[in-house]
């Protein structure tokens, strides 16, 4: 029997997939309203193949919020999200909470693996802290990534782990767990471990950064980055599943927490990282792109407009709008009048006055001055810009992650922006500024 304790986004997956899997599956929470949801199948997230993987595999899930039921469990994973502020601190109280309201109940046998993204250093001090069982401690790196996460689950790259004593094998219940899986597995210190989450986190980071930045170099000089990123993709030293597309900076939550854990062991230590500065500026540079390009070709002349935005997640597949540059864009325009759809993620109208939310991408955009496609969900890749052309009044679609049919779009005199890409009809001149 294995143990999932905390059934955030992060729990829910991993005890879907461990049951997907065929092990018997206790799954813990102590909200007792959340528990009784979940047996009724209602379930706060939304994540593709989630709910399928449900209906077929559900017998094996047994949902519940008696924390007595963990006893039978010889492997107990701690699988709460952990949530972060708004300057991006990371708030380990609640995970700290809830492994010491059910260590208690564990089995002296179980083996418990804090899931939970957590410091370099935390993993330590808890197995010191709880004493009796202070060797039962393991730290893995999860994989979770919103819009992904079932697939994520079911077929990991690797499971990296962070134990107590690296020259002694995994306990028999983890090692099993894991050999279902069939990933390569990582052991390593616990520092190791909880760095390593870390440092993927950071160089994802720098490939986003790079990747804008350069993609502002080719909208200033007619260059295209479609035509670049091929390219680098044949170079083994960057590779096919580099992260290459251009995009509204870093966003969700996680990968900025990481930056601001960095910042502040390198303040503690006295190591230098100037480098992290450089990349939330470059990320808060690219957040802004939409505005910048709405403002410069509409708003500045008819600040009033009529906008239509597609798109309020923080990325695709995902409900989540934690850190989200559509609505960062949606608070910053308030003089517009704002008509927005997304096929998953909910923003309460009342939180902005000039806001009104659609039920589909077409009658958000009816009678609009300019569309923002500001989420690459693939049912907007399936709009004809001929029914773009039809519907909306204006003629400008501000597309940065490059949704929407360029030729198609230009053929019907859509002024289409994207990003990396020339600006439609104008060229850039010597002096490294546009000209009509």
């Amino acid at each position: 029997m294995i143990g999932f304790v905390g059934l955030s986004h992060l729990g829910l997956n991993y005890s879907l997939a461990t049951a997907a899997k065929g092990f018997d599956v206790v799954a813990y929470d102590p909200d007792t309203e959340l528990v009784r949801r979940l047996q009724a199948g209602e379930f706060p997230i939304e994540e593709p193949g989630f709910r399928e993987l449900h209906e077929r595999h559900h017998s094996k899930l047994r949902y519940t919020s008696d924390a007595a039921d963990l006893a039978s469990c010889n492997l107990v994973f701690y699988s709460l999200d952990v949530r972060t502020n708004a300057g991006n601190e990371s708030d380990f109280g609640p995970l700290t909470a809830l492994i010491q309201n059910t260590d208690p109940s564990l089995a002296s046998t179980a083996t418990a693996v804090v899931l939970s993204q957590v410091r370099p250093g935390y993993t330590r001090e808890l197995a010191a802290r709880l004493g009796t069982h202070a060797g039962r401690w393991y730290y893995q790196v999860e994989t979770l990534i919103f819009g992904s996460a079932v697939q994520r689950a079911m077929e990991p790259e690797r499971y990296i782990v962070g134990a107590p004593r690296t020259e002694v094998p995994l306990p028999e219940a983890y090692a099993a767990w894991a050999r279902a899986f069939g990933c390569p597995v990582l052991v390593m210190r616990y520092e190791s471990a909880e760095l390593a989450k870390i440092a993927i986190n950071f160089f994802l980071v720098s490939s986003v950064s790079t990747t804008n930045t350069l993609a502002g170099i080719c909208e200033a000089i007619g260059a295209d980055w479609a035509e670049i990123a091929p390219a680098l993709r044949l170079d083994k030293r960057i590779g096919p599943h580099a992260y290459l597309k251009p995009g509204l900076g870093i966003a969700g939550g996680n990968l900025e927490r990481d930056l601001v854990t960095v910042q502040g062991l390198a303040s503690g230590y006295g190591v230098e990282a100037g480098i992290v500065d450089a990349w939330q500026r470059s990320s808060a540079h690219s957040r802004f792109w939409a505005l910048r390009v709405l403002e410069r070709e509409l708003l500045a002349a008819r600040p009033t407009s009529r906008i239509a935005v597609w798109g309020l997640a923080y990325k695709q597949d995902t409900h989540s709008i934690r850190n989200s540059a559509s609505v960062e864009l949606i608070r910053t325009i308030s003089g517009c009048d704002i008509h927005a759809y997304d096929p998953a993620a909910h923003v309460e109208s009342a939180l902005f006055s000039n806001l009104t939310v659609h039920a589909s991408a077409l009658e958000a955009l009816a009678g609009a001055d300019a569309l923002a496609v500001m989420t690459p969900w693939k049912e907007f890749s399936a709009i004809a810009p001929s029914e773009i052309r039809r519907v909306m009044k204006g003629k400008l679609v501000v597309d940065p992650y490059c949704v929407l049919d360029r030729g198609g779009c230009a053929s019907l005199g859509i002024e289409l922006y994207q990003m990396g890409s020339p600006a439609p009809g104008k060229v850039p001149a010597r002096d490294g500024k546009r000209s009509p």
